[in-house]
């Protein structure tokens, strides 16, 4: 297990690394530029080479990239154009509504996809299947947007149960992860039913129920536990994506997460707002990766990292 950690952190630096190079060159490549944006309409050239200067952009590009990964090995991610503030401030004041919003939204997911999934796959061929497969589909062909704009209209209008607005709480989350979790929990779903259609057909499950075995505890104990890696891995790509912030949710009910943050950054040409974000939300994709393959063996005993 420790070489195993130990290379996979190797690899993850490495992908990090690549990760900055590629914000660079992305970010350097998007239209505009930040210094017009901040002097105005009419800036004077003097105004625009001083401007260069004092944020250093008037140096080559490699020079620029060493200085924006040097301030990474230090944990400075740089310091907003916009508002003054460094970028890790920005990051922890909206980190935590994005957090807890993919929380909410990966654990309802789970919970409905996981148990439909595997109604669906017990009752093969069934009724019941093929309406679990018919509101898979819909779960994950509607867009995000419509599915918000909907429960919006039944919850805040037509029995105003829920906010819609801004970010108060628990309860302004409720609608926001709803609509996040239905598109994923057809996803889940889909994948449990596959995983464990696949595990049904073994050998194994038909001797534990020769033996005798409760049929629930022969779907539970045997089937999803082995039918569950695939889910996991799902699951946790979910994750790393919501962690990313979930843009046009965060937008529609106007909560102040990192989908929000990259949006006005990458309109106000923010460079250092969004080479940093980028950078932590790749770090955060990468970590979410390793922790869910650390989870495997726990789920399954039988693989083992040596």
């Amino acid at each position: 297990m420790q070489r195993y950690l130990f290379r996979r952190i190797l690899s993850l630096l490495g992908t990090l690394l690549g990760v900055t190079i590629l914000i660079f060159l992305l970010v350097h490549l998007i239209p505009g530029d930040p210094v017009q944006y901040l002097l105005g309409d009419y800036p004077t050239d003097e105004a625009i080479a001083a401007l260069n200067a004092q944020l250093g952009l008037d140096k080559p590009w490699f020079v620029q990239y060493f200085s924006f990964l040097g301030r990474l090995l230090q944990g400075d991610l740089g310091t907003s154009y916009i508002t003054g503030y460094t970028v890790w401030q920005e990051i922890v004041d909206r980190f935590p509504i994005t957090f807890q919003l993919a929380l909410y939204s990966v654990v309802l997911a789970t919970v409905i996809g996981v148990i439909v999934g595997v109604v669906s796959a017990v009752k093969q061929n069934t009724w019941v299947d093929r309406v679990v497969v018919f509101f898979s589909l819909i779960g994950i062909s509607a867009p995000g947007f419509w599915i918000a704009l909907f429960l919006i209209w039944i919850f805040a209008y037509r029995f105003p149960i829920f906010p819609i607005s801004g970010y108060d709480g628990f309860f302004s989350l409720v609608l926001p992860s709803v609509t996040l979790a239905l598109g994923e929990a057809g996803m889940i779903a889909r994948m449990t039913r596959s995983s464990m259609l696949d595990v049904i057909k073994q050998d194994y499950m038909r001797t534990a129920q020769a033996k005798g075995a409760p049929h629930q505890w022969v779907i539970l104990k045997h089937g999803l536990q082995n039918a569950i890696i695939p889910v996991i891995t799902l699951i946790g790509l979910e994750f790393g994506a919501l962690l990313a912030g979930a843009v046009v949710t965060e937008t529609i009910f106007s909560l102040q997460g990192l989908g929000s943050l990259a949006i006005e950054a990458i309109g106000k040409r923010d460079l250092p707002t969004i080479q940093g974000l980028v950078f932590f939300i790749a770090f955060l994709f990468a970590l979410t990766n390793l922790i869910v393959d650390l989870l495997y063996s726990w789920f399954d005993p039988r693989i083992k990292y040596d």
